[in-house]
């Protein structure tokens, strides 16, 4: 698939409503956050779109061409059901009336059931201002007499996953065992060879090191060989105790 690069929600065709949508700040943050949690998803038939609010760049080694390379190459190999860019801009990313109804109108087009945020406590502004926003935009998507694409729509549930840039002893509210799609993720982190690999130290531990290191931990945790974590501000509802691990 190829990244759907426009600014304006009213641009995309209609499609079926999305299982989930991961809203990103930047490219790289929907993968390093649930990359596996995202490709187990989509194997079990789950309509999965991704919708980074920024380009990430400029960065000390990519450019908007390659991100936007980069980028196809990470969705590939989490063979994503849709993705787009809103066209904000990185570094300058803020929650405002016009950027809340740019991301509203996304989610009544896209429709999806569930919508996942960055987690709220953050040292990066634009991750912060990312969540302010989802959440904004939740609530206004279902709003009538607007000129917004769509008809009224609210996602079910916000979720937030970690891609933070604090050093934080997070209590996740749950772990997903991603132990089958550690090679997806994986693959989708090294697509981004500006961001991971270019100019880094190839001294163990390597920055891919240390991901696997904290995804072998979270899996720890639930008995499993890797795991990611999730947070929900709102209780979740299980049918049967069987659901848990």
């Amino acid at each position: 698939m190829t990244v759907v690069l426009t600014e304006s929600p009213a641009d995309l065709e209609p499609t079926d409503p999305l299982d989930m949508l991961v809203v990103a700040p930047h490219p790289d943050d929907a993968e390093l956050g649930m990359g596996g949690t995202i490709a187990k998803m989509i194997s079990s038939g789950w309509r999965v779109g991704v919708l980074d609010l920024t380009t990430g760049e400029p960065t000390p080694h990519g450019s908007e061409s390659l991100r936007r390379s980069e980028t196809n190459r990470a969705s590939e190999a989490l063979k994503l059901t849709w993705r787009g860019n809103a066209g904000l801009e990185n570094r300058r990313l803020l929650h405002t009336l016009e950027t809340r109804e740019l991301v509203a109108s996304y989610f009544r087009v896209l429709r999806p059931k569930w919508v996942f945020a960055p987690y709220w406590q953050d040292a990066h502004p634009d991750h912060v201002a990312a969540t302010d926003l989802i959440e904004a935009a939740r609530f206004w998507a279902k709003l009538s007499k607007t000129e917004m694409p769509g008809d009224p729509f609210h996602p079910e549930r916000v979720f937030y996953y970690y891609c933070i840039h604090l050093r934080l002893a997070v209590q996740p509210s749950w772990i997903v065992d991603i132990s089958d799609h550690w090679d997806a993720k994986l693959a989708s982190i090294e697509a981004y060879q500006s961001q991971f690999v270019t100019g880094r130290s190839t001294q163990s531990p390597t920055i891919l090191d240390r991901l696997r290191d904290e995804a072998s931990n979270w899996g720890r945790l639930i008995n499993r060989r890797y795991g990611e974590p999730f947070a929900t501000k709102e209780p979740l509802a299980l049918t049967s105790l069987e659901c848990i691990l």
